[in-house]
């Protein structure tokens, strides 16, 4: 049986309005890794809240401005191109995106590494 084409599809095709919410739209699903992309549109991580993840991710701001925390006090400005890993349980939150244009995130999620 012969295999189906692939699908072309584009990380920058947005919906033509605005998202309300931050979305979060699985690319790839795999045993050895995940991939997502992320819209924010001036969305942030709610006040006292912390994204505290089991899986290692490497994140990379295609589109837009934004701003990282850490739970050390420190942060990061991302740009489009600018990217971070990401460890597991490395307390983190999203402190400003743009909403012109809006951000998109390409996030790849991993086991943590053993070591």
């Amino acid at each position: 049986m012969p295999l189906p084409n692939p699908q072309v599809q584009n990380l920058f095709q947005l919906a033509a309005a605005a998202p309300a919410e931050e979305v979060f739209e699985p690319l790839l699903q795999h045993p050895a890794a995940r991939i997502e992309r992320i819209v924010s549109c001036g969305q942030t991580t709610p006040p006292g809240e912390w994204y505290d993840q089991n899986e290692d991710e490497w994140v990379v701001l295609l589109q837009g401005q934004a701003t990282l925390a850490y739970e050390d006090g420190t942060t990061a400005e991302l740009g489009p191109g600018d990217y971070v890993f990401l460890p597991a349980h490395c307390k983190h939150r999203v402190m400003a995106t743009s909403q012109q244009p809006p951000c998109i995130w390409l996030a790849v999620h991993l086991p943590p590494a053993v070591s």
